[in-house]
């Protein structure tokens, strides 16, 4: 299963076509960039598939969901790390993801704390101060 297909997307806004037959997918493991002049339709792609935005027409599939039809199950199971994490500098690794996880209502959240600090490599670093991290350290621990 591809985790995001893309089937005969397109985006107007009134009379400016943005996104015209766009057509793709991406499968498990794989990673994209997208790349283009300002104005290409970068932004308004991201904006469609994390469900902001709905398309004018076409298909898009995340991880077998139906974009814009199952949106809730898509946020859930999506998420966006822009080139400034959402993150608080005068929070520690550990309170920035207790956080986040109250704010979405994760269960076992402790438990979830350690799993995740782990994945990223930054359980050593799980009490200073985010503000101390390098920038790549603050992505990981934004994911």
């Amino acid at each position: 299963m591809a985790m995001i297909e893309v089937q005969r997307l397109l985006k107007r806004f009134g009379p400016k076509m943005v996104l015209r037959n766009l057509n793709f997918q991406v499968e498990a493991g794989e990673f994209v960039a997208l790349l283009g002049p300002n104005g290409a339709g970068k932004t308004t792609f991201l904006r469609i598939l994390s469900s902001l935005s709905r398309p004018t027409l076409g298909e898009v599939w995340v991880a077998g969901y139906n974009l814009p039809n199952q949106a809730a199950a898509v946020r859930r199971r999506l998420g966006v790390v822009s080139h400034m994490p959402l993150l608080y500098g005068d929070l520690t690794a550990e309170e920035n993801l207790s956080f986040y996880g109250r704010m979405y209502g994760i269960d076992r959240k402790n438990a979830r704390i350690d799993e995740v600090l782990e994945m990223v490599g930054l359980t050593p670093r799980r009490r200073d101060l985010v503000r101390t991290f390098s920038r790549g350290m603050q992505q990981r621990l934004a994911i």
